[in-house]
């Protein structure tokens, strides 16, 4: 045994090393859990640390750049910017013409109105946003909310007034609530909301609203207060009686264009315009063909004559008392969050595709002041959209990249959520020219991975690696043996 014990003794190495001692954590009481615990929820970003230690007259711009994001980035903003921001303004412009009129006809609003909505939030916005790629303007669930609500007690066409009145007092209410939001820095809720969720509500409101075009699509005078699906097709089919079929064959064959411009749109993505000027084309040939032929002597009805001039102030029509306070301040509550919740969550979607930041609680704020602006200015419910076609032009035209590599050694394991993320990111990326690959998937993320992708579009051989280094090796060479003419 001595040895072996000194034939052991012998081969043994002595080694050195500093070796740092490792003490448990200071007591805390429950209150100064609880206080960290608030301080981590409402204030994860700390937006008072940027103010510590700097001079009184920095802190006096720091606090106007938090305030107002125009400040920050306006001084950094480019010619070159501005010729992209004139092509992108002149194609929302183009769809907002359309899209406001059809959006307040949905909300039993005058179609002026409409207009409005879509001029003075977008200023507001401008000046206290932070989303770099979203539109300012009335959308379609909000508008069909707004208008359903009011309806149940005010008749739009009995009492327009006093309609209009409400749809301007609940935009006011809605303002607040968000802008209240934002203001208790509750931002964080919105992380709250899945991705299932999102995709329920925009496709259910997506069916919502096109079940309520019947109505104008048709030519059907008496329609149906309801959305659901059985008293909307009811109300369709037991008024066949009022179908027009001039209003039917113009509806159909302006759809049939717009389908046909997005399509050609989508084939070619270098004609993105034809798609952008597509509604408002639709607008200016109908026009024209309405007043050639008399279409309103036909069946087929008209906007008519549409007010002149900039917004009119409306702050005295906001009704804060009566019988109706009440449902002003439910609408607003409903249509506010309805309206916060797409708009965020779009604006979340898309900054972190472009690469930035975009701060929940400052958006809340944003879009509750636009709002409370917008209803003093003859607004209604605005929020943020997106413009795809913008979006994926400008996506087009700045990128130089040809594939994307997601390195996956730190991720241990997914859900169903996360794997469906993986097809809609190869998609969306497909669509701007770009290919995926994945490095080093872990077991269980490759075997879900698998399980799912059951064309093997995601894991093809090509596509996966073991190391980053690897993924770039191999994807440069396929690169260079490609012909020279490949953008």
């Amino acid at each position: 045994m001595e040895p072996n014990a000194s034939n052991l003794h012998s081969h043994c190495v002595e080694i050195t090393m500093e070796v740092h001692k490792v003490v448990p954590p200071p007591h805390r009481s429950t209150f100064q859990k609880f206080k960290t615990r608030l301080k981590e929820t409402f204030f994860p970003d700390d937006p008072l640390r940027q103010f510590k230690g700097q001079p009184p007259k920095r802190k006096w711009i720091l606090g106007a750049q938090y305030v107002f994001p125009i400040l920050q980035w306006g001084p950094n903003y480019s010619l070159k910017l501005f010729k992209s921001d004139i092509v992108s303004g002149l194609t929302i412009a183009s769809l907002a013409i359309p899209q406001g009129i059809s959006y307040a006809k949905l909300a039993n609003l005058p179609p002026i109105v409409g207009l409005y909505s879509s001029f003075v939030p977008p200023l507001v916005y401008a000046a206290l946003g932070s989303s770099r790629d979203l539109a300012v303007g009335p959308v379609s669930i909000a508008s069909l909310i707004l208008g359903s609500m009011l309806r149940q007690e005010v008749s739009p066409s009995k009492d327009p007034i006093l309609f209009l009145q409400l749809a301007f007092s609940s935009t006011f209410f809605a303002g607040v609530v968000q802008a209240s939001l934002g203001i208790l820095r509750l931002g964080f809720i919105i992380d709250f909301l899945s991705k299932a969720t999102l995709i329920g509500f925009m496709a259910g409101a997506a069916i919502i609203v096109s079940l309520q075009q019947l109505k104008a699509l048709l030519g059907i005078t008496h329609f149906t207060k309801q959305m659901g699906l059985v008293p909307v097709l009811g109300s369709v089919f037991h008024n066949t009686a009022e179908w027009s079929w001039q209003t039917i064959v113009m509806g159909f064959c302006f759809l049939s264009l717009l389908l046909l411009a997005r399509h050609v749109s989508m084939k070619k993505p270098n004609l993105f315009w034809v798609s952008a000027g597509a509604p408002l084309a639709s607008v200016i040939i109908s026009t024209l063909l309405v007043f050639a032929f008399k279409a309103q002597h036909h069946g087929i009805s008209i906007i008519g004559k549409l007010q002149e001039g900039l917004n009119p102030p409306s702050w005295n029509m906001l009704h804060f008392h009566g019988s109706y306070l009440g449902l002003v301040m439910k609408t607003g509550l409903v249509t506010g969050i309805i309206s916060l919740t797409e708009g965020i969550a779009v604006g979340r979607t898309f900054a972190a595709l472009k690469g930035y930041k975009v701060d929940g609680n400052k958006e809340m704020m944003a879009i509750g002041l636009m709002n409370i602006v917008g209803s003093s200015t003859s607004c209604y419910v605005t929020t943020e959209e997106y413009e795809a076609q913008d979006a994926e032009e400008e996506g087009k035209k700045h990128s130089s990249l040809q594939f994307v590599i997601l390195d996956l050694s730190a991720v241990s394991t997914i859900d169903t959520s996360g794997v469906s993320i993986f097809s809609d990111l190869k998609k969306a990326l497909e669509k701007k020219g770009l290919e995926m690959a994945l490095v080093n998937p872990v077991g269980e993320v490759m075997e879900k991975l698998q399980r799912w992708d059951e064309g093997r579009d995601i894991l093809r051989p090509d596509s996966v690696y073991l190391t980053v280094g690897e993924a770039v090796a191999s994807l440069s060479s396929a690169v260079k043996c490609q012909p020279s003419n490949r953008a």
